[in-house]
């Protein structure tokens, strides 16, 4: 296979799992897997958020931790509207929900991404100007989550890596203040 004939190489930056509680799940990760600490973010706010075309409001909430060199995302939605939370979990399940990636043109993701034939089920931007989207694509049965590496989301992962190393797995939820 010719590598260089890829248009859009992936590389995990963060796998995410739909809990039912980000608080019972993060101190089970760290105390069953090493996971963490985490940091909890709750009900995220979003300045736009777009599911399968429509306006929509999607409040979730997640805890964010690190295993190894990967980030880990704890998330969960408060309610039953439709999303790309619901569409994959009921609201008492777990699993994996997503892979996240970075890409250097998210515009130009998700043209590929169509082009594949893939969908694009969400497009959001947080409300510190973070756009990100959900797509699905054939073969791999979970969503991918692609984001460009701005300054700030670059901090926020180095933060979350940092606060890991040497961790002693004491407190294993934190709150962000």
């Amino acid at each position: 296979m010719d590598r260089t004939a890829l248009s859009l190489p992936l590389r995990a930056v963060q796998i995410a799992y739909h809990v039912p509680d980000p608080v019972h799940a993060a101190a089970e990760c760290a105390r069953r897997y090493g996971w963490g600490p985490f940091y909890l973010l709750e009900h995220v706010p979003l300045s736009a958020c777009l599911y399968r075309g429509c306006e929509t409001p999607f409040d979730h909430s997640s805890a964010y931790g690190q295993a190894g060199d990967l980030m880990v995302e704890l998330i969960t939605q408060h309610d039953d509207a439709p999303s790309v939370i619901r569409e994959a979990y009921a609201s008492d399940a777990s699993g994996l929900h997503h892979v996240a990636h970075f890409v250097p043109d998210l515009s130009a993701a998700l043209t590929h991404v169509i082009s594949e034939g893939g969908s694009v089920v969400m497009d959001a931007t947080t409300a510190d100007g973070v756009r990100f989207a959900m797509v699905q694509m054939p073969l791999l049965g979970h969503y991918i989550e692609l984001y460009e590496p701005s300054p700030n989301l670059k901090r926020f992962y180095g933060y979350i890596q940092k606060k890991s190393i040497d961790w002693d797995g004491a407190e294993p939820l934190r709150r962000f203040r």
